[in-house]
């Protein structure tokens, strides 16, 4: 009788052969990427976040080594450049590039140098605020009863303040108003809806696993708060913090615009556009160029806050 058992040949063991995962393979499983590396993965590819990125990396460029954009002094004025001259657009960064203003200074320059007033007031009252209200929400929302009770009253106090009318008394009270002068009186009034973001964001924290098995292994209360807590508590922080720089710099431009924030000899875009209102119908560029940095700042700075809790906030993905 003829053998009929078939020899498997080396297309159908590649045909039978079962696939063997790539993770298997190594040996090396695949590791769960954290809250964090899912949110950098998603605003890798955030369109809003790549813009508002470049546009605040280049402000930042700005106030560091302005020199570098123009060899122009943003205070140093003359008479022969008469504001009604229209500017030098196709001389690009050219003292004469935006004009000049009612004092024959620059206006390429002073918004050059008006960034660093900006930047400095946006990010150090952030800092104050995220600090100082983070702290005091943290312990509120931690310890509750009595701690909560104390510390809710005095944010609710702070909280009825109206913002701006708030800083113009506080700045009223200054003869002399500098860049952290008027640091100081935004910070004053701002921290308290950062207190409340942190105070909800802990009470949340708190009722996790994790930190009551910290606290059953003997973990102490800083431990808990600083290694266990606070990371956890900090995402929509940082959302908030983000989007509310934006709006601290705008403050500051309002405040100065009123006269009652930044003054001469400091250079801001506030007190320019303050300056210039009364030449709007004759040279409309010398208001114009400081309230288009402006915008353009307050805007990226929104953006980027925006991309960031679109990215923290798991709902929204």
């Amino acid at each position: 009788m003829p053998d009929v058992t078939k020899t498997a040949t080396p297309v159908d063991e590649a045909v039978t052969t079962p696939s063997v995962d790539a993770s298997a393979a190594t040996g090396k499983p695949d590791k769960a990427r954290s809250l964090w590396g899912d949110a950098w993965a998603d605003l890798r590819r955030n369109p809003y976040f790549l813009v508002s990125s470049v546009l605040i990396a280049f402000l930042l460029l700005i106030s560091a080594f302005p020199s570098l954009f123009t060899s122009a002094s943003p205070t140093v004025g003359d008479l022969t450049n008469h504001f009604l001259g229209k500017p030098e657009l196709a001389s690009i960064g050219s003292e004469g590039w935006f004009g000049y203003d009612q004092q024959g200074r620059s206006v390429y320059a002073r918004l050059i140098y008006g960034t660093r007033a900006s930047i400095i007031v946006g990010i150090c009252v952030t800092a104050i605020v995220t600090v100082v209200g983070g702290l005091m929400g943290m312990l509120a929302g931690y310890f509750g009863g009595l701690w909560d009770t104390i510390l809710s009253r005095i944010t609710d106090i702070f909280f009825g303040i109206p913002f701006l009318l708030g800083a113009m008394v506080v700045l009223q009270s200054f003869t002399e108003r500098t860049v952290w002068v008027v640091v100081f009186a935004l910070a004053f009034l701002g921290w308290t809806q950062m207190a409340r973001v942190m105070r909800g964001a802990v009470i949340t924290v708190k009722q996790a696993d994790y930190v009551h098995a910290a606290k059953a292994l003997g973990a102490g209360t800083t431990r808990i708060l600083f290694r266990h807590i606070l990371p956890n508590a900090m995402a929509p922080v940082i959302v908030v913090a983000t989007i509310a720089l934006g709006g601290y710099i705008s403050a500051e431009a309002t405040l100065s615009y009123l006269g009652l924030g930044l003054a001469a000899p400091t250079v801001s875009w506030g007190v320019d556009v303050s300056t210039a209102v009364d030449q709007i119908r004759v040279a409309p560029h010398v208001l114009l160029w400081p309230s288009i940095m402006l915008s353009i700042t307050v805007l990226a700075f929104i953006m980027l806050g925006e991309a960031v809790r679109n990215a923290l906030d798991p709902k929204l993905r």
